[in-house]
């Protein structure tokens, strides 16, 4: 069945491959991105020469995301999924990060999330149904070090969906996450580094240490042409064309040998969690209500 689906960050990453692979399967979509008529005009053109409609969404600004929104409800005559895709990385040492680096991280990879969900989720509840996905990571379940303030953003979106799924289960709108591994994507070459190398001299030969362990990530991907993009975008959209109350809550993607472990540590929060709210009597909250 067709639903209509806004994707943020549209442009780059997995965003381009998402759009294609939910129009290839006859969904509508509305590609949201930054600078539609500005840097990202060619993406913007692209996707309308694909019949895709092409909105502007800052997630960092509320207006634009109010007014984003309304456009992609109105190209599409309403939402039935969203998927906050859009999202930043970062890499270099923690303490190397200034406080307004977190904020710049933290106001795109969670509080954007918070303002897209609100200003969908109020039609969505009241409809009784609909779908959001939370983009996150396997460095959502893990730390890895060079990644600090990416890790603790995608931590706080693994317990923002988390709290969505219960807190909406009950008015039939669903949640899901999706967990990729690293990829050979354009968010490569678009992380954040460390505002302030000042106290870099104090970590010796630790300080380079951030580049040198990209360059042999980068390298790994290229020996493993199994870590195809592709699978994560095909992982979104088939959780999407499955019926409502039968989608995982986590899925992973993932061919570098991290999701194997991942797995296991997410089959036990999950058995831990719904111990948990047996416990208090809110077991049902797990449940989709449709």
């Amino acid at each position: 069945m067709s639903k209509r689906i806004l994707l943020t960050g549209a442009n780059g990453g997995f965003g381009k491959l998402i759009v294609k692979a939910l129009v290839d399967r006859g969904h509508s979509v509305a590609a949201a991105m930054r600078g539609v008529t500005g840097k990202n005009k060619a993406a913007a053109d692209e996707f309308q020469k694909a019949s895709v409609a092409v909105v502007e969404i800052d997630v960092t600004d509320d207006a634009s995301v109010t007014s984003g929104v309304a456009a992609a409800k109105k190209a599409l005559g309403g939402l039935d999924v969203v998927i906050n895709n859009a999202g930043t990385g970062v890499l270099g040492l923690q303490e190397m990060f200034t406080a307004d680096d977190w904020k710049r991280l933290f106001d795109i990879n969670v509080f954007g999330v918070q303002r897209v969900n609100r200003a969908v989720l109020p039609e969505m509840r009241s409809r009784k149904s609909g779908l959001l996905v939370h983009m996150s990571s396997l460095l959502g379940r893990i730390a890895i070090p060079f990644y600090g303030p990416y890790n603790a953003s995608k931590w706080a979106l693994e317990a923002l969906a988390e709290n969505y799924r219960v807190e909406l289960s009950g008015f039939g709108v669903d949640v899901v996450i999706v967990e990729p591994g690293g990829y050979p994507t354009s968010f490569i070459n678009n992380l954040l580094k460390p505002g302030d190398t000042s106290l870099a001299a104090g970590y010796g030969e630790m300080a380079g240490a951030a580049e040198g362990f990209l360059k042999g990530f980068e390298g790994a991907l290229a020996s493993n042409p199994a870590q195809d993009p592709v699978n994560v975008a095909t992982a979104v959209a088939d959780v999407i064309d499955m019926t409502p109350g039968t989608r995982p809550f986590r899925t992973i993607v993932d061919k570098m040998g991290m999701g194997e472990h991942i797995q296991g540590y997410n089959d036990q929060l999950a058995a831990i969690t719904s111990g948990i709210y047996n416990a208090f009597g809110i077991g049902g909250m797990l449940t989709l209500k449709q």
